[in-house]
């Protein structure tokens, strides 16, 4: 949706509204649900097997293999984020800008709950790395006898549940930084229970057991770098920097090229949520321009060359005066 001001605010508004398609959140949010199921049965079957199987009643807290305690834990945390995830989606489908009548105080929706479950879902990972680490750390050189079999129960049983979940939110993960967030959770489990497995085995065939605390040194140092970069983003967002992507100075160049354009200031662009940037900026033109024709040219500039389709441009004749007068 682009807007039209000149001196005599003159008014032009597209059909556009700040509503995506229907199928895109609901499509996710279902796939969500069946992934955040499958994780949480396998989460429940595991806690229950360290918890109450007869066969395991001396593994107390203190003597918990800590591959099977992490395997345990990332999988509660995959049920936390695909949750966060699935709520942010659902509530900013059910609160989309198309419905402002209903809440005229929401003039963006609440798509940026979508951001704010991706940034919580990257503190529950640090968390997790965190308490990973601590744990292995103090294991090292202290490392207690430990049966390698439930550990193997837990980590097949959470490596096929996220191997469902991981298939299911793959795509949607390239669309949006929520899915991402609850994709790099189950990520982040499933490449866990690989390393699980292997220390597991590794622990069977050689009595090893620094090998538990050296994979989950390894597990949580793998997920630290991915949780930042995911952080980064989501942080990038909330405090309305230009998308990473795109060349600011060049859309600027790109806007003073249109005919009848003089001069281009107070340009901004930001991302309300993954795949919705908007933009806003003022296009200064000759006395005797056509202001609609500069209007359609710059919406054409964001649209085509930039995939903008929301902007709010303020074209103003050349000799009008006022927009210094703003100080910041």
């Amino acid at each position: 949706m682009s807007t039209l001001t000149s001196g005599a605010s003159t008014g032009h508004h597209s059909a556009a509204t700040h509503s995506r398609g229907p199928s895109t959140p609901r499509k996710i949010a279902s796939l969500l649900t069946i992934a955040a199921g499958v994780v949480l049965l396998a989460s429940t079957f595991m806690n229950n097997l360290f918890a109450v199987g007869p066969a395991f009643e001396d593994l107390i807290d203190d003597f918990r293999p800590l591959l099977a305690q992490e395997a345990i834990d990332t999988a509660k945390t995959d049920v936390a984020g695909l949750g966060m995830a699935l709520a942010a989606i659902r509530l900013a489908d059910r609160h989309a800008a198309g419905s402002a009548a209903a809440h005229p105080g929401r003039t963006f929706g609440l798509y940026r709950l979508e951001i704010l479950a991706a940034l919580a879902n990257a503190v529950l990972l640090f968390g997790v790395a965190g308490y990973v680490l601590v744990e292995a750390v103090q294991r090292f050189g202290d490392a207690p006898e430990i049966d390698s079999g439930p550990v193997l129960v837990a980590a097949g049983l959470g490596l096929l549940a996220n191997l469902v979940a991981f298939a299911l939110l793959r795509e949607g993960s390239k669309e949006s930084l929520n899915v991402e967030g609850a994709y790099l959770e189950v990520l982040a489990d499933t490449v866990g229970s690989v390393g699980v497995i292997v220390g597991a085995l590794v622990m069977r065939s050689t009595g090893w057991a620094w090998i538990d605390p050296a994979v989950g040194v390894a597990i949580g140092l793998w997920v630290v770098p991915r949780t930042w970069r995911l952080a980064g983003q989501a942080v990038r967002i909330l405090i309305q920097a230009a998308p990473q992507d795109l060349d600011l100075d060049a859309l600027a160049v790109d806007l003073a090229a249109i005919d009848g354009v003089v001069d281009v200031h107070d340009l901004h662009v930001w991302t309300l949520t993954s795949e919705m940037d908007v933009a806003s900026a003022h296009l200064m033109i000759g006395v005797d321009q056509d202001a609609h024709a500069v209007l359609d040219g710059a919406r054409s500039v964001l649209q085509e060359r930039y995939g903008i389709a929301h902007a709010t441009l303020q074209v103003e004749p050349e000799d009008h005066q006022g927009c210094n007068d703003v100080t910041w």
